[in-house]
């Protein structure tokens, strides 16, 4: 019998041509990472893989309300002014903010997914269905997400395209979709959730990411500016423009395809814009440059090496719910398999390189024998875990794998509730994988 392999999957982007669109973090679209390690992308030799988990963030979307206030303030400003314009700058006059719909695109309580994201989560779902086979024709499906309209909609389009084969329009009682809507975390899910970091007041109080990036971004932004008012009469850009301006680059392409701000900066100057962001996300977000960001994302991934423990098919010790092979949701979780937790990959975030490290997915995968073997993927490339890389192709035997867990991670995340300092009446774990509740079901619509 062939051996196990059980993964688990994060997200970033490289190219050997520099690619501005490859250095613009959330702004950018998404893009599969290289081969990372020396290790092949490819399933190892001898392996199938019998469970997938896949923690994912929403597909790519329009601007949040406070980017898209900045955009409006440069075009005002732009139109205002009497000046000329020459070189790379000379398209500016004529420049349109690129959201014609505010409502329904970027709205006040938070920005919806752009047709790339659509795309994306729509592309995922084909890619995935193929690349397992855990799924029959005419087999159902069912998604978690967040409550968050973009995370919603991430996973209504991911189970439109991973349900998109053959013709069931008249077969209303099979392959049918489901998304199960999981709650904000709240003073009654606390770890029981996609979103453990709002019920985590001690989470905030460790963000110290804005801080760090913008001392950073304080440090080459003028210069940008000083460099491109060369081309400008009659009009003076000022740092806060150029974060206008180098958020366009990735946005304006994944909304309509125009490419002229990504033309404007040298590839340094998008070296620093990426940075940037890494130093934003590594000291803020989920990751390990903020000390609770293990504690709010180990619930996820105990939970995820309990299911593979226990195997496809099984509910886990106590449980009351067979989870399918795959297994997926939404939210960014690498501080808890530490993966990042040092400097001696040489990469994220000391240096900058050649790696955007914003995630984008996360997913371990499982392949089971006699020998089972967990791998982690980070933007689809291969990342080995700490101290655990014995199996083929740097995987980490599914023991190994449970044990480095339950006590290693275990003993930097901490409990939940007294890491964050609430009182969590026992919810410091992920339940909602293992047991039956009653969590929304939104029926998705396919053919």
């Amino acid at each position: 019998m062939l051996p196990t392999l059980l993964i688990l999957t994060l997200a970033t982007t490289v190219s050997a041509k520099f690619n501005p669109l490859h250095h613009s973090g959330p702004a950018s679209p998404y893009f599969d990472a290289p081969s990372q390690f020396g290790i092949d992308v490819g399933t190892p030799e001898n392996c199938v893989v019998d469970q997938a988990a896949y923690i994912l963030r929403h597909g790519s979307r329009f601007p949040e309300p406070g980017s898209l206030s900045g955009w409006q303030t440069l075009y005002t400003k732009i139109q205002n002014a009497s000046f000329t314009a020459w070189g790379p700058l000379s398209f500016i006059g004529s420049w349109v903010v690129p959201v014609d719909d505010v409502d329904h695109q970027s709205p006040s309580t938070g920005a919806y997914l752009s047709g790339t994201g659509a795309r994306e989560a729509f592309e995922l779902g084909v890619d995935l269905r193929k690349r397992y086979g855990f799924t029959a024709g005419g087999h159902n499906f069912t998604a978690w997400s967040a409550a968050q309209q973009r995370c919603v909609d991430t996973a209504t389009f991911f189970v439109r395209g991973y349900l998109s084969q053959g013709n069931y329009f008249n077969d209303t009682n099979v392959n049918r979709g489901t998304t199960i809507t999981l709650p904000d975390s709240v003073n009654t899910t606390f770890a029981d959730s996609l979103t453990p970091s709002a019920s985590c007041p001690a989470y905030d109080d460790a963000n110290n990411g804005s801080a760090i990036s913008d001392a950073y971004r304080a440090f080459y932004r003028q210069r940008i500016a000083d460099r491109l008012n060369l081309y400008l009469n009659g009009l003076v850009l000022d740092p806060t423009d150029i974060r206008v301006m180098q958020d366009l680059c990735g946005f304006s392409n994944e909304i309509n395809g125009d490419k002229k701000w990504c033309a404007l900066f040298t590839d340094e100057e998008w070296l620093d814009y990426e940075y940037a962001h890494d130093l934003n996300y590594y000291y803020g977000l989920f990751r390990p440059g903020n000390a609770l960001s293990a504690t709010v994302g180990y619930p996820w991934v105990k939970a995820i090496s309990d299911i593979f423990t226990a195997g496809p098919g099984n509910a886990v010790s106590n449980g009351s719910l067979v989870t399918p092979p795959l297994i997926m949701g939404f939210t960014v979780l690498l501080s808890a398999l530490g993966l990042w937790n040092t400097s001696t990959t040489g990469v994220y975030p000391l240096s900058k390189t050649t790696v955007a490290p914003t995630a984008r997915s996360a997913h371990p995968t499982s392949s089971r024998s006699a020998s089972t073997y967990v791998r982690v993927r980070v933007n689809n490339a291969p990342v080995p875990i700490p101290a655990c890389q014995g199996g083929p192709g740097a995987t980490c035997p599914l023991g190994d794998f449970a044990r480095y867990l339950g006590v290693d991670m275990k003993g930097v995340a901490g409990n939940f509730g007294e890491r964050c300092g609430v009182e969590t009446g026992g919810v410091n774990d992920v339940r909602f994988l293992t047991q039956n509740g009653a969590y929304g079901r939104v029926g998705v619509g396919v053919n």
